[in-house]
């Protein structure tokens, strides 16, 4: 695994643990020599895994829509930084880059950013791994949601296995390593019960 996209809060939230947590997923990066893919700006958690990725000497690659350079304050230390024109866009361009994806908690961005990755790879528009760094267990809500999705029946059980979770970014990169996508299932000859 090359780069691994990191969706997360562009806040450091209550707690000290999140941070702590941008910062351990950052240096583990480095010293995988995992390029860092992420939303490009210096404030709250991103700013952290960046930060920790270039402080090992790791390489960290920004996408950051031009409408919020000055509100996210773009990282001016990054190896590179991409600019472009809409949320979109963003999204596309690290889906493009990135081997896998990783959430940190954030807000409705990042859960929307996880949300939509991870639908791709259930469609098959992607074979990457997408875990949930469950930092506080802050994603036991979303955990629980896909086991009721699951259970009753929204969600096949190999989209269910597709849920990569851990409380530690050595652990959730260890998955990422062993991670094989399901095949992808037809709707068209699915019968009705």
């Amino acid at each position: 695994m090359k780069s691994i996209a990191v969706f997360c809060g562009s806040k450091e939230g209550k707690s000290a643990i999140y941070k702590e947590a941008a910062i351990e997923l950052g240096h583990e990066l480095a010293s995988r020599e995992i390029t860092l893919i992420y939303g490009g700006a210096i404030t709250g958690l991103m700013g952290e895994v960046a930060d920790a990725v270039l402080e090992k000497g790791g390489r960290v690659i920004g996408v950051l829509p031009h409408f919020l350079q000055t509100r996210e304050i773009a990282h001016k230390g990054l190896t590179e930084l991409i600019m472009v024109d809409s949320m979109h866009e963003r999204k596309a361009k690290m889906a493009e880059l990135a081997d896998g994806f990783i959430s940190l908690p954030g807000g409705p961005g990042t859960l929307e950013e996880y949300f939509e990755i991870f639908t791709w790879g259930q469609l098959g528009l992607h074979q990457k791994p997408c875990g949930l760094l469950n930092v506080n267990q802050y994603f036991d809500p979303i955990v629980s949601m896909f086991n009721v999705m699951d259970r009753e029946r929204f969600m096949q059980p190999n989209v269910r296995d597709m849920v990569l979770i851990d409380q530690t970014p050595a652990g959730i990169l260890n998955q990422f390593s062993l991670y094989t996508a399901p095949p992808v299932r037809t709707y068209l000859t699915e019968k009705r019960t």
